[in-house]
This record gives C-alpha cells, structure tokens and sequence, in this order.
C-alpha cells in the first residue's frame, strides 16, 4: 500500500473516531438523564424579566450538570419565557428544554372575604408573580372601572371569591380582566332577574349581601336577615345595620384593624354615606367582600314580616327576630344586659 493510501486511510480512521466521539457527546449532552433530585417532579418559578443566569441559577441545584444543560440550550436557541415549570425526575437537557420553552403550568389561586382592595391585592401578590402595588394599580385603575361600569367605592364588587386556575406569571392587568369574565358569568341570567325583580343593581345587591355576610356567619340564617333589610328597604326604613357604622368609624379613621364588638349610641352619629342609621338606602359600596352565599341569600330571601333582629345570647352566632318595635326592644334589652354583665363595653 502507498504512503499516500495509508495517509487518506489514516485520516478516514480519524474522522470516523472523530465523528464517533462528537456523536457520543452530543448523545450524553442532549439525551442522557440529568436530573439531581430524588422526587417525582420539582417546580422552577422563572420570572417574566428572567435572564439565562437567572435560569441558570435555579436550575443548579437540580441538575447533575448545569453546563451541559447550558449547551443544549444554546444549541436549541431556548428564549426565556416566565411561569411555573415542572422538571420530571430523569428528564434529560432536551426534555427540559422542551419543558421550559412550552410546559407554562396553570396553578389554582384562591381567595375569600377581602374586605378591601388593598387586602385583595395582598392575598394575589402572595399567590402570583408581581408585588402588591402593581396589584393594586390595577385594581384601581379609574379607566377601566368607569368603562365597566364601577367607582372605586364599588370596585370590590367585580372580585367573586372563589378559587381560579390562572398562571403565575400573569400580568395583574390580566388577572383583572380575567376577574371581570367572572364576575360577568356569576352574574348570569337567573341572577340578573332575581335583582331585577327584588329592584336593584347588581351592585347594590353586592353591597347588601356585605352587610348579611358581616351580621352572620350562620349561612342558613342569611336569607332571613336577608329578608329583614329589604322589608325595611320597601317600607322606607333605614336599615340600621351596626356593621356599616363599623365600617364607617374604621374608615374615618383610616384605621381597618380598629376591632369593635360592641356600637355604642354616640358611634350612631358619626357623618358618614356609610352609616345607615342616618341614611335611607344602600351604603354606596361593599363594606366587606361577601362570601357567593350571601350574595344569593340576598337574591332568594325569607319572605317574611320581620323587621328587626338582635344577638341570640342563648344560641351565639344566631339571631332573634322581631315584627314589632316592642319585641325587639325586649329583645335588644336581654342583649344589652348581657354584654354589660360580659364587660364587652367597646
């Protein structure tokens, strides 16, 4: 065999070993399992505004190699999307790649009875990815509230507690409208003619069902006082409910977590749209956010004659009713000897 022949067939050799070699490492980088953890799946948070070493960063205690994982990346032109992303055990760089590029996982979030806006957008921040101001932003947003028909008093209305499947890195613009979505499908048709046949706005039954929410945690005894406050809504009568006078003191004060247990006559003076002891009607918005129940105690009350309640000091968290304003100060009476004798003074 010539030199020249030996030369070529050596070089064939090479590049086969070469070759070889290239194909085993591209297999190992890309396809062998890389994962460091003993569970089933872990769970990687990447933000919106995430850099590689950001990934990079989270990932490593994960991974067996990082920088392998890196080159794959490269090679596949991986762009860094936000959200939640699950990394199966013995998944190999390709396989997480994929997962990272596309497998954006919805999570379930939830709340109940935030009493204000600023407590909302506490309870989501917790949940989602941006920080509570921006929540709050927009929740705020006068824009988009008058072109939906709400006011900042009345903006609490559109959140209907409930549980949600959103993903983590939505934008609380996004999770905003997605809240408007539910509060247009929970107030579907049978709902819309129930308010319209009791008279009143969607709002307004809202703003009624927080006072029932707050005056009983009894969910069988709400239609009752349901019922109670629009008798007195029809017959012209103020409706007297402590729980707006509550609201009223707390937010003259700017003060929420000011606890009252008990309304004295001289709070019943305090100048205030939201104290309906001095004004006929509806307080302008929500004290509180009412729990769904409440709001169709409201639109399936008791009928019924009565027209006053008190505390039932022999069944605690119940009522006593009365059609008569001289019932009710006998029962009223009972109520005040015992707070006195129970020192609840405030």
């Amino acid at each position: 065999m010539s030199n020249l022949k030996k030369i070529v067939l050596l070089i064939l050799l090479l590049g086969i070993v070469a070759g070889g070699l290239f194909v085993y490492n591209f297999y190992n980088v890309f396809f062998n399992p890389n994962t460091a953890f003993n569970n089933d799946k872990a769970f990687v948070f990447i933000s919106s505004n995430a850099s590689f070493d950001d990934v990079r960063e989270q990932l490593t205690p994960l991974l067996k190699n990082v920088d392998d994982f890196e080159t794959t990346a490269n090679k596949k032109g991986y762009k860094i999307k936000g959200g939640k992303y699950a990394i199966k055990k013995g998944m190999n760089n390709n396989e997480i790649v994929n997962s990272l590029r596309s497998n954006n996982i919805p999570i379930k979030i939830s709340f109940n009875n935030q009493d204000r806006l600023e407590l909302l957008a506490g309870r989501i921040a917790a949940q989602l990815e941006k920080d509570s101001v921006d929540f709050l932003n927009a929740f705020r947003d006068e824009t988009f509230l008058k072109e939906k028909g709400f006011s900042l008093d009345d903006a609490l209305t559109m959140y209907v507690p409930n549980s949600y499947e959103v993903y983590w890195n939505l934008s609380p613009e996004g999770f905003r409208d997605r809240m408007y979505k539910e509060y247009k499908s929970f107030w579907n048709t049978s709902r819309i003619q129930k308010a319209k046949t009791i008279g009143y706005t969607p709002i307004e039954i809202v703003s009624l069902a927080a006072i029932v929410d707050k005056e009983s945690v009894k969910i069988e005894e709400r239609p009752r006082i349901a019922g109670v406050y629009l008798n007195r809504l029809k017959k012209g009568i103020r409706l007297q409910a402590d729980p707006t006078v509550i609201y009223a003191m707390q937010k003259a004060q700017n003060n929420f977590d000011l606890v009252i247990k008990r309304v004295l006559s001289k709070d019943l003076e305090i100048d205030s749209p939201y104290n309906t002891y001095k004004n006929i009607g509806i307080p302008p918005g929500p004290i509180s956010m009412p729990d769904i129940s409440a709001v169709d105690a409201v639109l399936n009350a008791e009928k019924h004659n009565y027209i006053f309640f008190v505390a039932d000091i022999e069944r605690f968290g119940y009522h006593l009713f009365a059609e008569t304003h001289s019932q009710h100060i006998a029962n009223a009476n009972k109520y005040r000897r015992w707070a006195t004798q129970n020192n609840i003074l405030r």
